[in-house]
């Protein structure tokens, strides 16, 4: 089956003829891309404006094509109950094959492989199929196009990254890559290395001036391509001047960078535009809840001054001019594009949205939120709360794995940041130093980088609270390292966080408060932010306060790696109040963590065993001391910032189970 281009079927080389009805054709291109089954409802309200009997024109498209694609012995048109399916298992389908390639990962494809892909794409997806009256359909084929232009493009770009630089085919395929994407910077450059290479210098000036002017129209800096061009230029000279260095034939030649500079790469952040979300009620148009959402997620994305974030004026400007979401990410030259919708139905409120990584068209995460609107700006600040800390959370878990991939002295300072995230959150002592000495490297090439000197502080803290090292010196590390993040940019919660955690070591509670609190100010979707109040609280402040932080700092990070502190936090919490069967219940789930260390399990004894539950708090006590055979009473009381009547609590704690 083809559905990129004119819709086609072939049996053994030879066309399945099809009925010429449009919503036939558009029902069967729906199925083919349809991940499950789909219910006879939806397939109507998707196709049928409501005509007398849609169900009755329903049953008669699926007859028609079971005519077309079954065989006496098999199937292929399946109904179970009200659902509708397709099945693809003795089937190729162009579309189904080029997405299964993107989300494998274009960057790991063979030249071969790239190649084969990129035949694929005959036309846009189902060219010339449009449907009167049909809008959720309109809306859907919309998606898809834009969906596989994308593909295309991102196929084509890798395929020509992967060619020798004096391979003709690669001005085919920059030829078609700059005809989907005319406003794609890297395009324009690897058109103008190309000519370069061929020694068509004048063409290259000639398409340079043509497409400053084409970029000029549109209101969009030029700036970087022209740069690229001098670069380009002078590398040839300097190729020229010295003929040994000359490229050999058949080995690749670095290509040019867009728009960045030697300083510029080594202090590269991942970027990030949020498109407008469309407000759908049965058409497909921005309006007011859509547009505030969008502006929300913005604002408080920035305000964890994690990534790089487009502002929002960019943004919506370019949807004024229906440019794509994956279009707009080419143009504002980002990483990774987010978008998505609000449907306001009948009583619901349902957010989708996805977020796609712009070079290579992969789907990195997508969601839908579905909830009643009770109070429908509370709902979707909550829905807002879960969407800026899922695509935080995702950009990081994809940013640190390509940072693993790569050799460490390759790692400018944003990899090398994420290195030593993924090493911290070890939570070993070797692992610990490992993320110290990558840390390190992110500050030597970028020693403006707070979140850096921020993580760097957590190791220091992380030695302290351990007793992987000695505390006074590791508590005024940690202490020195957070006053750096903030003469950095005190405007970064990282920063906050950090000085917080080391004034914590240092006894000096109030203080610690005061910056923890600053920094979930400064941006309330900063997940560890939260959980620190919590950790704080739940010794000797207010343990209803560290209960709740524990669950908001849960909530907006589910699948934090510190998971196992927010629910040890909430257990103390709950053991101060004297709900010791809570206390127990909470401490299990935190020791339950694969990463939880060893202060983990005696918060999980301490609590047991003031719950009752000896044998359980016996060999919690046990595993700790397989570890630390000396292990009691005074080196839990000792980790911790108790008051006199927790640190008399959890003394009767480990009294009862010997470890005092």
């Amino acid at each position: 089956m083809r559905l990129l281009g004119p819709l086609a079927i072939t049996r053994d080389g030879v066309p399945v003829p099809l009925p010429a009805s449009r919503k036939l054709r558009a029902l069967l291109a729906y199925l083919a891309l349809a991940p499950h089954p789909v219910g006879r409802s939806r397939l109507c309200e998707l196709l049928w404006d409501v005509p007398n009997d849609p169900r009755g024109e329903l049953r008669w498209c699926l007859s028609k094509l079971r005519g077309a694609l079954d065989e006496p012995d098999l199937r292929r048109v399946e109904t179970e109950g009200d659902a509708v399916a397709l099945r693809l298992a003795d089937m190729r389908v162009d579309a189904v094959e080029a997405a299964a390639g993107v989300a494998e990962g274009i960057e790991t494809l063979s030249l071969e492989r790239l190649r084969a892909l990129s035949q694929l794409f005959a036309g846009d997806f189902l060219d010339g199929l449009e449907l009167d009256r049909s809008p959720h359909f309109g809306n859907w084929l919309t998606a898809q196009r834009r969906r596989f232009n994308s593909c295309h493009v991102a196929v084509l770009e890798h395929l020509i990254g992967l060619l020798p630089p004096e391979a003709d085919e690669a001005a085919a395929y920059i030829d078609e890559w700059l005809e989907l994407a005319p406003f794609d910077g890297r395009a324009h450059v690897a058109l103008l290395e190309n000519l370069a290479r061929r020694g068509q210098i004048g063409a290259g000036e000639e398409h340079l001036a043509t497409a400053a002017q084409l970029f000029e129209s549109e209101e969009l800096d030029f700036t970087s391509i022209r740069d690229a061009w001098r670069e380009i230029r002078s590398r040839q000279r300097q190729s020229s001047a010295t003929p040994c260095a000359r490229p050999v034939p058949g080995l690749p030649q670095a290509p040019i960078a867009l728009a960045e500079s030697n300083d510029t790469a080594a202090t590269r952040r991942a970027s990030l535009a949020v498109t407008p979300f469309a407000e759908d009620a049965g058409g497909n148009f921005r309006g007011g809840l859509a547009d505030g959402l969008t502006h929300d997620i913005i604002t408080r994305l920035a305000k964890l001054r994690d990534f790089f974030v487009i502002a929002r004026g960019s943004v919506f400007a370019l949807a004024e001019k229906d440019i794509a979401p994956e279009d707009a990410g080419r143009r504002l030259n980002v990483d990774y594009v987010a978008t998505g919708s609000v449907r306001n139905l009948a009583g619901r409120v349902v957010v989708s949205v996805e977020l796609v990584e712009v070079r290579t068209a992969r789907i990195v995460w997508a969601e839908t939120f579905e909830r009643k609107p009770d109070d429908i700006f509370i709902v979707l600040d909550d829905i807002g709360d879960s969407i800026v800390s899922s695509i935080a959370a995702e950009i990081a878990t994809v940013e640190r794995n390509r940072a693993l991939l790569k050799a460490p002295n390759s790692l400018n300072a944003w990899e090398a940041y994420h290195r030593g995230l993924w090493h911290m959150y070890r939570f070993t002592r070797q692992e610990n130093e490992l993320a110290q000495h990558f840390f390190g490297e992110a500050l030597k090439l970028d020693p403006t980088f707070a979140r850096a000197y921020a993580g760097l502080s957590f190791t220091h803290w992380q030695s302290a609270f351990q007793r992987w090292g000695d505390r006074d010196r590791e508590t005024a590390l940690a202490f020195e390292s957070a006053g750096h993040s903030l003469l950095v940019d005190d405007r970064n919660p990282a920063a906050h966080w950090a000085m917080g955690r080391a004034l914590w070591l240092r006894g000096e509670q109030d203080g610690s408060l005061l910056e923890l609190t600053k920094a979930v100010d400064l941006s309330p979707n900063f997940a560890l932010g939260h959980y620190a109040l919590s950790f704080v609280h739940s010794q000797s402040g207010d343990p209803q306060s560290a209960i709740g932080s524990s669950d908001h700092s849960r909530h907006l990070s589910p699948f934090d790696p510190l998971l196992f502190g927010m629910m040890g936090a909430r257990a103390m919490a709950h053991a101060r109040l004297g709900e010791f069967d809570a206390a127990a219940e909470w401490a299990l789930k935190a020791a339950a963590r694969p990463n939880a260390h060893v202060i983990i399990l005696a918060i999980a004894a301490h609590c047991l065993a003031l719950a009752g539950r000896q044998d359980e708090a016996r060999n919690f006590a046990a595993a700790i001391r397989k570890t630390l055979p000396d292990y009691s009473a005074d080196d839990f009381i000792a980790t911790f910032r108790f008051d006199p009547e927790a640190e008399a609590l959890f003394r009767n704690g480990a009294k009862r189970i010997g470890l005092n």
